[in-house]
């Protein structure tokens, strides 16, 4: 065999394919320039790149967010929810709007209920700082005659036993039972045209009697609807240490000592009378009847009678025409009505207003009439009605008014009053208490 027989391809073949294979290699200059170029074209392709990251670096603040080809199949189902997905969240939400749409009649209903019935809701009571704090016995609220008699009669232990037996019996109505009614309706009011009203009449059930007594008291207080929710029982100890530091106002009640007590501890106080009939009061007005002198004014005039006679005191109120008269001890709680019922004025509510004030007063108009309305216009107090009587019997006057109190100093005015069915309040204050 010749030895270039190891090369099966013809001299021309092979003189082709050396050719393809070194045609670089024979010939550098084209090799170094195709090279040259190449490498500026990668260059510039790099450069472009890079200036176009750079641009988009400046210009994108978040990172892209990939396609929605690369998510999930339950991905990509979110995004595209078929016609059954559709009807499933159709009817979610239509559930969801007849629920809230339930949920709002509701409440409506409840919101409608509480306006109708405000004596079985229990509204939130007013801050005492911002209240008038009326404080009341068990004795003026309820009629208690019956265990009062156990009570002096055979003591407290049998007492005890008594109210502990019948303390699921519910107690009759006492002397101030309408004129709480009364207070309650004016706060409702109040509410009505001040939905956030804090100067509201706060009652506070103030009495001697032993904590199980309370829980009778309790029972009838709910029984009757009354919104009473602070309780002071002393458990036989006098309560009246107890009145400043319930901020009170004015205190009632059917113990004409505690009252007295309380007078002179500077508190407006007043003893309470039932009427000798049964008559009918106003449960949407709280009237309210004073006597001026020792009552809303001090004694004064009331000294001059005793002292001189009828016609030294007219001479000395003609001479003191323009002087004011000194305060008596309701003329706070006189201030309190005021500054409530000029609230209903704001509301244009005069005519409507739920507070009726009254003085009457044995006074003549003609000789003393004009200083005494002098020192309330002094006051700043308005009053609704004023009735010079010089002299004349109360009793029929209280009887066409039926109020809720009527204060007076002298008890024989009470009594008067008491026989035309007139609940009566006592104030134990002045000369004529002497």
């Amino acid at each position: 065999m010749p030895l270039d027989s190891r090369s099966s391809m013809s001299p021309e073949a092979q003189l082709q394919t050396t050719s393809r294979r070194t045609t670089k290699t024979e010939n550098p200059d084209t090799w170094s320039h195709s090279t040259g170029r190449e490498m500026r074209e990668s260059r510039d392709k790099r450069e472009s790149r890079d200036s176009r990251d750079s641009r988009d670096t400046h210009q994108r603040e978040y990172s892209r967010t990939p396609p929605s080809e690369w998510k999930s199949y339950t991905q990509r189902r979110m995004l595209y929810p078929s016609q059954m997905d559709h009807d499933c969240v159709s009817d979610l939400a239509r559930k969801r709007e007849e629920e809230e749409d339930e949920d709002e009649a509701y409440w409506a209903s409840v919101r409608t209920l509480y306006e109708k019935t405000p004596n079985c809701s229990r509204p939130r009571p007013p801050k005492p700082k911002h209240a008038i704090t009326v404080a009341v016995s068990s004795g003026a609220l309820f009629n208690m005659m019956d265990s009062r008699k156990i009570y002096d009669e055979e003591g407290l232990e049998k007492y005890m036993e008594y109210q502990l037996m019948n303390e699921n019996v519910v107690l009759t109505p006492g002397p101030a039972f309408r004129f709480v009614k009364a207070l309650q309706h004016v706060n409702c009011r109040l509410r009505e045209l001040y939905p956030d009203e804090q100067d509201l009449f706060d009652i506070v059930l103030m009495t001697n009697n032993h904590a199980q007594v309370g829980v009778r008291l309790i029972n009838s207080v709910n029984h009757y609807g009354l919104l009473i929710d602070r309780f002071c029982l002393t458990g036989g100890k006098s309560p009246i240490g107890y009145l400043k530091a319930y901020l009170t106002n004015l205190y009632v009640s059917a113990d004409s000592e505690k009252v007295l007590e309380a007078i002179q501890e500077g508190i407006a106080s007043a003893t309470m009378y039932d009427s000798a009939k049964d008559v009918a009061y106003c449960d949407t007005q709280l009237r309210v009847v004073f006597d001026g002198d020792a009552v809303l004014f001090c004694e004064e005039p009331e000294h001059g009678t005793k002292d001189h006679g009828p016609d030294k005191c007219f001479q000395h109120e003609a001479v003191a025409d323009n002087k004011p008269l000194g305060q008596g001890p309701l003329k706070g709680f006189m201030e309190d009505l005021g500054r409530l019922q000029k609230k209903f004025y704001a509301k244009d509510e005069r005519l409507c207003c739920p507070i009726r004030t009254y003085l009457v007063t044995a006074r003549s108009a003609a000789s003393s009439g004009a200083r005494v309305l002098k020192t309330l216009r002094r006051w700043g107090l308005e009053i609704d009605e004023a009735l010079f009587l010089a002299g004349a019997p109360k009793g029929p006057i209280l009887a066409k008014i039926r109020p809720h109190l009527f204060f007076d100093d002298h008890m024989f005015h009470i009594e008067g009053a008491q026989k035309y069915g007139t609940t009566t309040t006592h104030v134990p204050y002045g000369i004529s208490q002497k």
